[in-house]
């Protein structure tokens, strides 16, 4: 197996963050300096297909999973706390569901067990109009794709998985054609039978309409000591958009 890219931060209990599609663990890097400020040993990890971590033809949860122990058995981690956005979330409820011994404490944002349509598929488009022998700076990447994606918050977002791949020839970090054809994997639910019944906070952003009310019976159906919260003034990156709440909240519910 290969392992997975991980960024480490400070000394103390591991605590494991999974960012979500499309994203990296660079997009947790001012959170998780935070967090190692308050006893935590961060890992800042890269789920295969993105950011510096592997790329790999296969792409569900239970490989992502698999990923993750496989990550925590090199760096002899016997257990720790996780915390996963999005699609991280899922790999994260995956985890605890199956190996639920290696799991202190879960915290899920804004992303419940169910399926999920796909519905990133304006994303993928505006990114396969990408044209990188003509595109030779950031400024250039962000005008191409303002064409078709008016939220600059997503655009920047986006952006930050630019990277030479060589002298003079920018790229993307994720692993565009996979992502783009496994579109399905992303929004698998969990198994209608996993469970996990260890300490469990799922936070969900006040304008984001992926974790609904109507949600938190099949939430509690597998999760049932999950406690359900919601952070104020934020969208689906509520980490980004909320920072200091999603802090407060989610140290509270570690330290407690």
């Amino acid at each position: 197996m290969e392992l997975l890219h991980s960024k480490i931060l400070g000394e103390g209990t591991p605590l494991l963050i999974l960012h979500g599609f499309l994203g990296m663990s660079d997009n947790w890097k001012t959170l998780g300096n935070q967090f190692a400020e308050n006893g935590y040993q961060v890992h800042l990890v890269d789920q295969r297909n993105h950011g510096k971590s592997f790329h790999s033809v296969d792409f569900d949860y239970e490989l992502m999973s698999e990923d993750v122990l496989y990550y925590m058995d090199s760096h002899k981690i016997d257990f720790a706390n996780f915390i996963g956005h999005s699609m991280g979330g899922k790999t994260v409820m995956q985890l605890a569901t199956s190996n639920p011994k290696l799991v202190t404490k879960l915290i899920v944002a804004d992303i419940s067990p169910k399926y999920y349509p796909p519905h990133h598929q304006p994303i993928i488009d505006a990114l396969g109009k990408l044209d990188f022998s003509k595109i030779s700076s950031r400024k250039e990447a962000d005008q191409e794709l303002s064409n078709y994606l008016t939220d600059f918050g997503i655009r920047q977002f986006l952006l930050k998985n630019l990277h030479w791949v060589e002298q003079g020839k920018l790229g993307l970090r994720f692993n565009y054609e996979v992502l783009k054809n496994k579109m399905d994997e992303i929004g698998e639910n969990i198994s209608a039978t996993a469970n996990y019944d260890g300490p469990t906070l799922f936070l969900r952003g006040d304008r984001s309409e992926y974790i609904m009310p109507n949600d938190f019976p099949e939430i509690k159906r597998h999760f049932p000591n999950a406690d359900i919260e919601t952070v104020e003034n934020a969208g689906h990156w509520l980490h980004a958009e909320n920072p200091k709440q999603f802090l407060e909240k989610t140290l509270h519910f570690l330290n407690s």
